[in-house]
């Protein structure tokens, strides 16, 4: 049966933005251009690959089934062709890479710069999402995560700083307000702002440690936010005076340096690896993700 490539990958398209204004937006190509894609390869096919309604579009059984094999067996046409790119006197083509919010603020300024200026045909595309996902199935060529979200399978390169802390602070009117917390133990007795994954699964409890001693606290507070998408929102109400909160130290830097927050139970704040680029050893490494590796390994981004 013969189908046509830009068919698949305008369906592949508009499955994973949900919509075909998304799709339009994110591929260059019109909501009609993409439409009638679909149309004829569901024509083709015989069968319907995605429910339509006017707010939403979504795979049906027979349309996930398809972008179950779909998804790795483009991302494979694609590394095919781009390994063309080796013979190119510069690397060429997109880089995608899935990474966590937290990698967008704290990793990716320190990096992208400088291999953008060495490597101007290469397009680096970002796809912000905070939960671990298969690169191949997302169509991304790597991702960023922290080491206790990686799988067996992926190859992980150290990124970016590699010893990171969570830091604890407030605002100085909250600690005049309702005094500081000497133990970690004392925050139940405080106002916390706290997160919930996109999941709706709640975040795991505060952690600290000191001399050996570990102290976990599940905390409460009036505020909660999704990990990711609402932190700045509570950051923001953390220096409001609204209450505690308890963010990577990267992040709140810039606040604790100002003085725009106090930090809380310092010698508590418990240290941790930092981030990994994993990507799949199960495909050709495409030169954009190889000039990328190189880059990060010869010390192009600042550790």
């Amino acid at each position: 049966m013969q189908v046509d490539l830009g068919d698949l990958n305008a369906f592949l398209a508009v499955a994973r933005a949900a919509g075909f204004r998304g799709a339009a937006r994110t591929s260059g190509t019109s909501a009609s251009s993409l439409s009638e894609a679909v149309r004829r390869l569901e024509a083709r096919l015989g069968v319907r690959l995605l429910h339509r309604t006017t707010r939403s579009v979504a795979p049906t059984e027979a349309g996930a089934r398809l972008i179950e094999r779909l998804a790795p067996a483009l991302g494979e046409v694609e590394a095919a062709i781009e390994v063309v790119n080796a013979f190119r006197d510069r690397p060429a083509g997109t880089l995608r890479l899935n990474v966590p919010v937290v990698a967008v603020r704290l990793v990716l300024p320190a990096i992208l710069p400088g291999f953008m200026a060495i490597y101007p045909d290469i397009k680096v595309d970002v796809l912000v999402e905070e939960g671990f996902v298969d690169v191949l199935a997302s169509g991304c060529d790597a991702g960023i995560r922290y080491e206790e979200k990686l799988e067996q399978d992926m190859i992980a390169v150290p990124i970016g700083p590699r010893v990171q802390r969570f830091a604890t602070a407030a605002a100085p009117a909250y600690l005049d307000r309702y005094g500081r917390p000497e133990h970690p133990r004392d925050l139940l007795g405080h106002a916390c702002l706290t997160g919930r994954f996109a999941s709706g699964a709640t975040t795991t409890p505060w952690e600290f440690e000191r001399n050996g001693e570990v102290v976990r606290v599940e905390v409460q507070g009036p505020l909660v936010v999704t990990v990711g998408a609402g932190v700045d929102l509570a950051v923001d109400m953390a220096v409001a005076g609204a209450g505690i909160i308890h963010l990577f130290e990267g992040w709140l830097r810039p606040l604790l340096d100002s003085g725009a927050l106090d930090p809380v139970l310092q010698d508590w704040w418990q240290p941790f690896s930092g981030p990994f680029l994993y990507y799949s050893g199960r495909r050709l490494v495409p030169p954009p993700l190889r000039a990328f590796l190189d880059f990060i390994k010869t010390g192009g981004a600042s550790t």
